[in-house]
């Protein structure tokens, strides 16, 4: 048994002061305060001290790589590099999320992301573990695509996503689509009747089109601002459905890099504590020196703290953790708002039952975080690791 104590608990959506974790077979067995309950004699016992807190480990909704490794390349030396940098960062599961490729090359990543996902325990240390895959692209409009290869962007056609459904063996789990291209709503109706979690992105479309993707199914948006038609006063188009309707979670690069801090404070004041959805939309660049690396097929460049390709941004080497920073520093967000965010709210848009809050019976995965919200230690599956 392993007892955990530090200055708060935050589950995040209560705080209990002074908390007494308790750790058995990987799960939370107990969770109390130290007023009310005496650490077991036979628990082995780590302190954090006063001014630390313990919050659920971080959920990472759109990430494609780290540590020199892309989630599209087979190099399993690698996986365990990023899945434990991700942990050093507090994140205890992820989706490992595709960039638009060949079909062939897309559909080899998804069976080897599902072997991954099934693969259960993660030996070698600590590590962050895939719960699902996120499809982003190749269903995107060409305006807004980004990076993504003008080439090998498809028709959203039911029979293509059925390809990439088996393939993946059923574990599509979020599924990025511009509403406004042919065939999409008829897509975004049989991927939510799926249950996946079909979400907005990369999208140069009006309002109104917007709002039947939203009937048809449609319950999130991808990176919020990034990759979408702009926002204007009489014609409001995307971003004016997805800031206004509560039906529609949403998330945020906070880079400071992606989206200036007004308007990452605005987002959070638009959709609020339950709506706003931190994702670091990290690449194989995060946690490496200035360099070459790889985003699916794509060559990327990092240059002090920027992931470009050409003259463009291709995803980010943001960390969680500092992602939970910039949101208390851009928009006066309280740690436990800020976690939440990082947390119970992308297990919410998940329909995720067992992750994203710390409560008895789940497992053992947290993180453990000084008042600035630096990551001290992770615990993943009852695994400790301290930074």
């Amino acid at each position: 048994m392993l007892a955990l104590t530090a200055g708060v608990l935050y589950t995040p959506a209560e705080a209990v002061p002074r908390p007494l974790v308790l750790v058995e077979g990987g799960k939370i067995s107990a969770i109390a305060s130290l007023d009310h309950r005496e650490i077991p004699a036979n628990a082995k016992l780590f302190d954090f001290g006063p001014e630390t807190a313990l919050v659920p480990g971080f959920l990472d909704l759109h990430i494609h790589g780290g540590a020199g490794y892309d989630v599209m390349e087979n190099n399993p030396q690698r996986l365990a590099a990023m899945e434990k940098l991700l942990a050093r960062h507090g994140v205890t599961s992820y989706y490992p999320t595709t960039v638009t490729a060949p079909m062939d090359v897309t559909l080899h990543a998804l069976e080897r992301l599902a072997d991954e996902i099934e693969g259960g325990g993660r030996e070698s240390g600590v590590r962050s573990r895939p719960l699902g895959i996120h499809l982003e692209g190749p269903f995107i409009s060409h305006l807004r695509r980004g990076v993504h290869p003008a080439e090998n962007l498809l028709p959203a056609k039911v029979e293509t996503f059925q390809r990439f459904w088996q393939a993946a063996r059923g574990h599509i789990k979020i599924m990025t689509i511009a509403p406004e291209i042919e065939g999409a709503l008829d897509l975004i109706a049989f991927a939510a009747e799926s249950g996946v979690c079909v979400s907005l992105g990369h999208s140069d479309a009006d309002l109104a089109t917007t709002r039947k993707a939203v009937l048809a199914g449609a319950r999130h948006a991808t990176h919020t601002f990034n990759a979408m038609r702009p926002l204007e006063h009489r014609d409001p188009g995307i971003l004016g459905e997805v800031l206004t309707n509560p039906v529609l979670s949403a998330d945020i690069i906070a880079d400071g890099i992606h989206l200036d801090p007004a308007i990452v404070k605005l987002f959070l004041a638009a959709k609020g504590d339950a709506g706003s959805v931190l994702i670091t939309d990290a690449t194989s660049a995060t946690g490496m020196p200035d360099g070459s690396y790889r985003l699916g097929n794509l060559e990327v460049e990092l240059k002090q703290g920027r992931c470009m390709a050409g003259d463009k941004l291709a995803g980010s080497v943001l960390t969680m953790d500092a992602a939970v920073r910039n949101v208390m520093r851009f928009a006066g967000w309280s740690l436990p708002q800020a976690v939440a965010a990082a947390t119970s709210n992308p297990a919410r848009v998940l329909k995720l039952e067992q992750s994203g809050r710390l409560t008895e019976g789940l497992a053992a995965d947290l993180a453990v975080l000084n008042a600035k919200g630096e990551v001290k230690a992770t615990m993943v599956n009852g695994v400790l690791n301290a930074n």
